[in-house]
């Protein structure tokens, strides 16, 4: 009796606990859509837009709007790069909107490729008529690049601005596996299959070095012509500023023409209230230049609102309302085999492609790709699924910071293909990739493993021992296979014959300037160009509304996915910037079979 009665308290007891515990989630969750919840946006009369990089800007919107660390829990929306751009554009036509402030104060990051995007927004912005100021204590050097579209770029007195050319860096593990004692089994296809070489050398091979100088240099050149446009500064007097470190202060910056002004943070809002006010810019900015160290007896406040805030008022990309739908569909992230996440591109990107082409509302299909690859299996399941698409309805490619190995496999069968001038594309090439630990575990710890089987190669792939010919051979002959296929895709889908696309195949990197050159994409353009031509090639373009085919979790699943993410936070501080080479062995160690993937943890500086 007296165990019957423990056991119906147990019960009642955790039925009720679970239902407390249910609806403090769900307390929590509407508070926290409470703060997401701004309401209706007022933007005021006479408001500047400020770009600030609170947030950064990303491809894909999260599935979560949750930001948990062990500094507490926030709530925050990323800005995607759909979202900046129709900001822009509706800013243009905003009466109430007479310019924009650029001030990159927020610590919030961007690829290179978003950043190209971001800027050419700003140039359309300038069109409108409506001004563009950057203020900054500090330039890093992508950072006047994206400034220098400015109108008028002005600098903290002791500021500093940074201009020195590009580089990029690769970290090698050899010597430490070396010190380990294991043992890298490596078999590719590609002269250039560079994804590996970190693990099997100390430094980059000839082959590398040469595409990793293109890279840089065709990269270096889109900058220096950007700039020297936006500056009228010679693009061949840029380079040679880098060379010499010609900007050692803020008085170098002004006296090579980088920036139009040293003053100080007051002064630049001064100057900001008086174009808004609707000075011309030449007037305010000699105004500007006569005050020196001195301040203006106005004391009227200029009103400003953040990109951040001016997106939460629901800028969209064309009408809400539209029957006519263009489908926007993400693959940010590695290419797994099986379901993806918010940064990992799985299978379930073919099953949104499959949803929109079955959607009759659907009339075209634009892909952003932003991917180094990955499986080349799950590569080929979304190419099939873009080959159906396509054969039923436009499909364009928007490429973002990465499009290749698998980014590029999956790219290749649209009509079309879209990319900015500083996307690293191509990398059409595979590879297989284990490590034998037998040696480290025996000579290290002391531990071995021994193996009964029914035949030879019975145990292999695991990490317990290396490869034997017959297996080295067998993985020789599936990297082959796949390479030829991968090869034949490229080759259809660009109208190519075969050996031309293996000329510019074997493993090589190349940057959107090189791939429009080489027939690998079709022209510049950004996200926002890519929407525009889907809607015009479906004969839809007057009247369409965008899609965007992303799944909905279920809130109190992304509250505990976000929880979830407790860990990688705290991995990530600890790490700092070596987290990205953590993530990437972590990523290209746990992969499956033979991978379709770039070197992508380049420092591009």
């Amino acid at each position: 009796m007296t165990f019957m009665k423990t056991f119906w308290a147990a019960l009642l007891a955790s039925v009720v606990g679970g239902i407390v515990l249910t609806l403090f989630i769900y307390l929590i969750l509407a508070g926290m859509a409470a703060a997401l919840s701004t309401g209706p946006l007022k933007v005021e009369a006479n408001s500047v837009l400020k770009i600030d990089f609170s947030t950064g800007i990303k491809d894909a919107p999260g599935s979560s709007p949750f930001n948990v660390g062990f500094g507490g829990v926030s709530v925050s929306k990323a800005n995607t790069m759909l979202q900046v751009v129709s900001a822009l554009e509706k800013a243009a036509s905003d009466n109430n909107i007479k310019g924009v402030l650029i001030d990159l104060t927020g610590g919030g990051s961007a690829n290179l490729a978003n950043i190209e995007e971001l800027r050419s927004a700003l140039q359309e912005f300038k069109e409108s008529g409506k001004f563009v100021v950057s203020y900054g204590d500090y330039y890093s050097q992508i950072g006047y690049y994206l400034s220098s579209v400015s109108d008028a770029v002005l600098l903290n007195p002791v500021g500093f601005l940074d201009w020195k050319g590009m580089s990029m860096g690769v970290m090698f593990y050899k010597g430490l596996l070396d010190k380990l004692g294991v043992k890298t089994e490596v078999v590719r296809h590609g002269t250039f299959k560079s994804a590996v070489e970190p693990f099997i050398l100390d430094s980059m091979s000839p082959e590398n070095r040469l595409q990793y100088n293109t890279l840089v240099e065709s990269i270096w050149e889109a900058i220096l012509d950007d700039v020297s446009a936006s500056r009228g500064i010679d693009g061949y007097l840029l380079d040679q500023y880098a060379s010499g470190l010609a900007v050692r202060s803020a008085g170098d910056a002004l006296q090579c023409g980088f920036v139009d002004a040293l003053v100080y943070r007051d002064q630049a809002e001064w100057f900001v209230k008086k174009l808004a006010g609707g000075e011309d810019i030449p007037v305010a900015l000699a105004k500007l230049q006569a005050l020196g160290n001195g301040t203006d007896d106005d004391d009227k406040e200029q009103n400003y609102i953040t990109l951040g805030n001016y997106i939460s008022a629901g800028v969209t990309f064309g009408p809400r309302t539209s029957k006519n739908k263009v489908a926007l569909i993400y693959a940010e992230g590695s290419i797994v085999d099986g379901g993806g996440s918010e940064d990992v591109v799985g299978t379930d990107v073919a099953a949104r492609l499959a949803r929109a082409r079955k959607d009759d509302e659907t009339k075209a299909v634009v892909l952003r790709v932003n991917s180094p690859g990955g499986s080349a299996l799950a590569s080929e399941l979304i190419w099939r699924e873009m080959e159906l698409t396509r054969a039923v309805k436009p499909v364009i490619v928007s490429m973002g910071g990465l499009a290749a190995s698998g980014g590029y496999y999956i790219s290749c069968p649209a009509d079309l293909i879209f990319t900015d001038r500083t996307t690293l594309t191509g990398s059409i090439g595979v590879f297989g990739l284990l490590f034998d630990v037998s040696g480290a575990m025996k000579d290290k710890l002391g531990i071995t493993v021994d193996v009964v089987r029914t035949n030879p190669s019975a145990d292999w792939g695991g990490m317990y021992r290396g490869l034997t010919q017959t297996e080295r051979e067998a993985i020789q002959y599936s990297i082959e296979e796949v390479y030829d296929t991968f090869v034949s895709h490229v080759a259809d889908g660009r109208n190519m014959d075969w050996d031309e696309v293996d000329a510019i195949g074997e493993g090589r990197v190349w940057t959107g300037a090189n791939a429009v050159e080489l027939g690998l994409a079709d022209g510049f353009g950004g996200l926002k160009d890519a929407i525009a031509l889907a809607a015009d090639r479906a004969g839809i373009a007057e009247d369409f509304r965008v899609w965007q085919v992303v799944d909905q979790p279920d809130p109190v699943l992304a509250l505990l996915e976000s929880l979830g993410g407790i860990r990688s936070a705290s991995v990530e501080e600890e790490l700092g910037e070596l987290y990205q080479e953590y993530k990437s062995i972590r990523e290209m160690v746990s992969g499956q079979g033979v991978q379709a993937r770039m070197p992508y943890t380049f420092v591009i500086e």
